[in-house]
């Protein structure tokens, strides 16, 4: 992959689309990983100082917030600190009041998912306020898999980096000027403590980055994809709407 040349190409499109748009520049969720960095980065490129990135926590790992500071100071991205966690823990007391789930690991994953929506909720907050567009941090991988909350992370305007699979956004990440420790640290969603892209999905990136260049995966990891593609087929869409 040529990445001064994608660099070049999504910079421009990134200008282009928040032009056409009539919007005035770009807010984007900061997490402290390897994605976010990117669209940052590239946000930078495109907007100048039009561009701010915003540091949520929410019962987050204090390495994220670091990371994401980190990233901030490198790459000269203005930012904020929006702490949800005291929105998180009342809003999920109020729900589990009216329904306790028994299982405990679909409760878990239901509440988790609340973060990523308090999260899109504060996008929009600023996004409104300045005229900004909101910027969406999922690659080509996640997307393709599902690896996404709908109306969470998948709640945006524009995705500069979906169309690159994990390891192209890593060789993107080090021509943009990346820390290295964001760039080696272990992806994550960060929904919970010791939670990692690759042990939820059941395979690594470079199965998934394989399958998806080349076609080329064992037959285990090629059904685990393409299920995971067809039941995530509804987020990648909008609502269907009613014949009549």
């Amino acid at each position: 992959m040529d990445s001064v040349q994608i660099a070049d190409r999504l910079t421009q499109w990134l200008e282009s689309k928040v032009q056409g748009a009539g919007a005035r520049g770009v807010v984007f969720g900061l997490s402290g990983g390897v994605d976010s960095a990117v669209v940052g980065a590239l946000a930078c490129r495109a907007c100048g100082d039009n561009v701010l990135g915003i540091i949520m926590p929410c019962e987050s790992s204090v390495q994220d917030m670091l990371d994401g500071q980190l990233v901030a100071r490198a790459l000269s991205i203005p930012y904020i600190m929006v702490e949800l966690d005291d929105a998180y823990q009342l809003l999920a007391r109020q729900y589990e009041a009216f329904l306790k789930l028994e299982d405990e690991e679909q409760a878990r994953r239901t509440k988790a998912n609340i973060k990523p929506r308090l999260r899109m909720t504060t996008l929009y907050y600023f996004a409104q306020a300045r005229g900004y567009l909101v910027l969406g941090c999922s690659n080509r991988s996640e997307l393709t898999t599902g690896y996404f909350t709908k109306y969470g992370d998948g709640g945006v305007d524009l995705m500069p980096i979906g169309g690159l699979v994990k390891h192209q956004v890593w060789d993107l990440a080090r021509h943009l000027g990346v820390p290295d420790s964001v760039i080696a640290k272990a992806p994550s969603a960060g929904l919970y403590e010791e939670q990692t892209d690759e042990d939820e999905m059941g395979f690594s990136y470079g199965e998934l980055d394989s399958y998806l260049l080349t076609g080329e995966a064992s037959e285990e990891v090629s059904r685990k994809i393409e299920k995971m593609h067809r039941v995530s087929e509804h987020k990648r869409h909008l609502p269907p709407i009613g014949e009549f």
